[in-house]
């Protein structure tokens, strides 16, 4: 069965101050994970990166039974699904060592040419990863509302915040997220969240932020020159 299996122990790096798996980091361990398994398939970066094609997400999804905490063990699940033309479906589960499953999630990536920027045929360059079937799916992410705005800040992506396709790596969006709702600095528990980026966000890019409080909980989304990302949370009350 093509899933890959990771256990590790929750550090002091890896949560916040209520001493939860911070959500960056969760998606930050997804990004890692999916990194390594691509590796572990053979479509490592000698068949992408070295040619010129850069992994991009799309889009993702989390549900949350209960985030993990400091110093507990945990074991990280991801398998990928059946290629969908340009895109492809990734899993993911997080559970405890006895094999409580904490979390679900899933995602959508692409494979981009790093000079255009634009979405390549991958069957044009021998890539290809066969789905596995089995595994605790979630439903894969789709399109999200844009928020009615009620606040609203301009943000400017710093140097940090940079990844190696030279822009705002996506689990940096979570922070920012996190910052501006309030929600998380107040103790709240994240229950649900989904994002979906539609263009990239350069250093040094300006974005204009704004978020609405809903019963269900709040959307956030980024514009700079073209919109840049939507994401919707929803927490404990």
């Amino acid at each position: 069965m093509s899933v890959l299996e990771e256990s590790l122990t929750l550090k002091s790096k890896d949560v916040d101050m209520f001493r939860r798996l911070r959500t960056s980091r969760l998606f930050e361990l997804f990004q890692e994970a999916s990194i390594r398994h691509t590796e572990q398939l053979g479509m490592g970066r000698e068949k992408t990166l070295d040619r010129g094609l850069l992994w991009v997400l799309l889009m993702q999804r989390a549900e949350i039974i209960r985030m993990p905490e400091y110093d507990e063990d945990i074991c990280l699940k991801s398998w990928p699904g059946e290629t969908m033309h340009l895109l492809f479906p990734r899993y993911y589960t997080v559970e405890t060592a006895e094999g409580e499953i904490l979390i679900r999630a899933s995602a959508l990536w692409s494979l981009v040419d790093a000079k255009s920027r634009k979405v390549i045929f991958p069957e044009k360059y021998g890539i290809r990863i066969p789905g596995e079937s089995g595994g605790e799916k979630i439903a894969l992410p789709g399109s999200i509302p844009k928020p009615e705005a009620e606040a609203e800040q301009i943000f400017t992506v710093p140097y940090s915040f940079v990844d190696l396709n030279g822009h705002m790596n996506n689990t940096r969006y979570f922070d920012l997220a996190e910052d501006c709702l309030g929600a998380a600095a107040e103790g709240r528990v994240l229950r649900r969240i989904e994002t979906e980026y539609t263009n990239e966000a350069p250093f040094g890019e300006k974005l204009l932020l704004r978020w609405q409080k809903r019963e269900d909980g709040f959307l956030l989304a980024g514009e700079g020159e073209k919109p840049v990302f939507r994401m919707r949370l929803a927490y404990d009350s």
